[in-house]
């Protein structure tokens, strides 16, 4: 198994100067990494995405470390004005930027949500979420990309969802991004949920979450909660209540050995945050993996 890690994890070293997206990839292969994976916030406003991504590679061939993913957001309810035909040549384009970046996968995003107050729900939606997921996927099929949803924003982030959109999608260049983590904010079980989505893992996020009960009085900064109430907030990989170890023996189950990406989402220093997740993943994936 290879490990990288979300540049979103170093979002506080972006913020305070510490660390531009370009330093990070160097900073990356000295704390160990395999790869670094992009996220499409990062790129400036003002400058050509085209451009800017052959930068990126250069500076990551020059390290000698790989550009694991590439994760976008989307959405084919409401984005580009509800024009699920733009959202797509939208999203075909961010597929262009995996390839020049040289990722064997891009993530994106599949919906927010349902906008406004309908007699809907993800069934009556579903068949216009694959179309757009189908789309992006045989385009990408293409340029040597391999496309995924994620456990992410609400509506789409149970395991039941996820497994029935990517078989209702039923393309085998369209598969998951697991993260560990996620399925918390939707109340699924984590070792459950991937022990269920395992099959269909293309990449996977490891991340941590201290979880306290939505009962308790609201623990105030740094915490946000689940659909149902619960209070969430990251912290560093082992230090929470996500079961890392049994999740991964549900990947290590499937023959899953691809990337394991820390996304890291907690109050402490990130640069210190991401080492020590580092340090107790490697230290998981040893004992479940062996080696």
């Amino acid at each position: 198994m290879k490990f990288s890690v979300s540049a979103y994890s170093f979002m506080q070293c972006f913020q305070d100067g510490r660390l531009t997206p370009f330093t990070g990839i160097a900073k990356v292969k000295e704390m160990g990494f395999d790869a670094i994976e992009f996220v499409d916030f990062v790129f400036p406003k003002d400058e050509d995405s085209a451009e800017y991504a052959k930068k990126l590679r250069a500076e990551a061939d020059r390290v000698g470390l790989a550009i694991s993913n590439y994760a976008v957001g989307a959405d084919f309810l409401s984005g580009s004005d509800g024009n699920l035909e733009a959202e797509v040549e939208r999203l075909k384009g961010q597929v262009d930027i995996a390839a020049i970046l040289g990722c064997p996968t891009m993530r994106h995003d599949v919906t927010g949500g349902i906008q406004d107050r309908t007699y809907q729900g993800y069934d009556t939606v579903i068949e216009r979420l694959a179309k757009g997921c189908r789309a992006v996927t045989e385009y990408a099929a293409g340029k040597g990309v391999k496309t995924m949803t994620e456990n992410h924003g609400f509506f789409s982030q149970d395991s039941l969802r996820v497994e029935k959109l990517i078989n209702t999608v039923a393309n085998e260049n369209f598969g998951q991004l697991v993260d560990m983590g996620n399925f918390l904010c939707a109340d699924d079980n984590p070792a459950v949920a991937v022990g269920r989505c395992a099959p269909y893992a293309f990449y996977v996020h490891a991340k941590d979450f201290i979880v306290k009960s939505g009962q308790e009085p609201d623990p105030g900064q740094g915490f946000f909660q689940s659909r149902s109430g619960n209070f969430l907030r990251g912290t560093i990989v082992g230090h929470g209540d996500v079961p890392v170890v049994q999740c991964l023996r549900a990947l290590k189950r499937e023959n899953y050995d691809g990337y394991v990406a820390i996304e890291f989402e907690g109050m402490e220093d990130c640069v210190k945050g991401v080492a020590i997740g580092l340090e107790n993943l490697k230290k998981y994936v040893a004992e479940v993996y062996g080696g």
